[in-house]
């Protein structure tokens, strides 16, 4: 008989010691990132390549957009690199003409100075006439000036070749800005097809319609990443004290109640759920009632699973703290009579 009381009292002993070592909740339910798909362009659906909840991975074509307003755009940028690049030609032969224009202007200069030369020791002594010397002194300056004129012809055609006359034509400022907007239209006329950023599964596709016009940024449906699965459990606050990132999880879903899966903590939420509601509570009122909050933590799996886990799934988590409390006095005595020992950790383990 006195066997039931001390099996009672080492049970009660495992329970204290191991009641708190395991923190669980029901509140926790599969995460999937959710891509939003919206066009980069705008115009009218001309096909929609896919169907509500079918499978998809990264570059496969989901929507088309009608591309006959951006292929006119990339045909016109087309024509403006061209122009530009003529231009460039152009500026080359202007530049040539004027450097021909000065090098004819310095040598009727210096034809200019020698016959003022003349003129002027015939005038020295008395051999020519006043006209002639006007004349000829009027002709250098003509000349002085026409090379002046020339040489600032030279500049400005160097200025308009952006001031190298070796210049490459695709390295022309004019020339850059026409090919960057043939890069744009050319931009433009590719993402007139929307293919999907990353593999998993198409939903809300039933709102995308053929001939509906829809506008740049404008989600047109979601993508369910399936490669990217964890778990969001909200905790009590009050289950939080000896939990720490790492320490192993137990994992049960509602729609596969007889399978367990391996998980771990991975991290904590920045705040409670109240926190990061659209309507935080006041507490500043008189009318005050403590409620126990919540903090989401991230469980991640240990590894793949083959289940099909869908976002939204409830789950039930277990996470292996490792708290063991110490025991009352009473009860070690008591164990020490059972020849148990007194350490927690060897109870835990019985």
């Amino acid at each position: 008989m006195a066997a039931l009381p001390l099996a009672f009292v080492a049970a009660g002993g495992w329970y204290w010691v191991t009641g708190r070592r395991w923190a669980s909740t029901e509140n926790a339910y599969v995460q999937q990132n959710k891509v939003l798909v919206a066009p980069e362009v705008e115009g009218r659906i001309a096909e929609v390549r896919v169907g509500q909840n079918q499978t998809v991975k990264p570059g496969d074509v989901l929507f088309r957009i009608d591309d006959a307003v951006y292929r006119i755009a990339l045909e016109k940028a087309d024509g403006a690199v061209a122009l530009a690049r003529l231009q460039v030609e152009e500026l080359r032969t202007r530049l040539k003409d004027a450097e021909l224009k000065a090098d004819t202007a310095r040598n009727t200069l210096a034809f200019q100075e020698v016959q003022f030369g003349r003129q002027d020791k015939l005038r020295r002594t008395g051999n020519t006439t006043e006209a002639q010397y006007d004349s000829a002194r009027h002709d250098l300056d003509l000349a002085r000036q026409a090379v002046a004129e020339a040489e600032q012809g030279v500049a400005d055609a160097l200025v308009a070749l952006g001031g190298d006359a070796d210049i490459e034509t695709d390295k022309h400022p004019s020339v850059l800005g026409a090919l960057a907007a043939q890069n744009s239209a050319r931009l433009d006329l590719e993402r007139a097809v929307v293919r999907a950023p990353t593999t998993g599964t198409v939903s809300q596709v039933a709102n995308l319609q053929v001939g509906q016009y829809i506008g740049s940024g404008s989600p047109a449906m979601a993508i369910i990443d399936t490669t990217s699965t964890w778990v969001e459990a909200n905790f009590k606050e009050t289950d939080l004290g000896h939990m720490r990132a790492g320490q192993t999880a137990e994992l049960t879903l509602d729609a596969y109640p007889d399978v367990t899966i391996k998980g771990h903590v991975e991290s904590f939420g920045g705040g409670t759920g109240a926190i990061f509601s659209l309507l935080p509570a006041q507490n500043a009122t008189g009318n005050w009632v403590k409620v126990v909050q919540r903090v989401p933590v991230r469980i991640a799996l240990d590894e793949p699973t083959s289940l099909p886990l869908k976002a939204g799934l409830s789950v039930g988590v277990d996470v292996d703290t490792g708290f063991v409390r110490p025991l009352p006095a009473f009860l070690r005595t008591a164990l020490d009579t059972l020849g148990l020992g007194a350490s927690p950790e060897k109870l835990a383990a019985k």
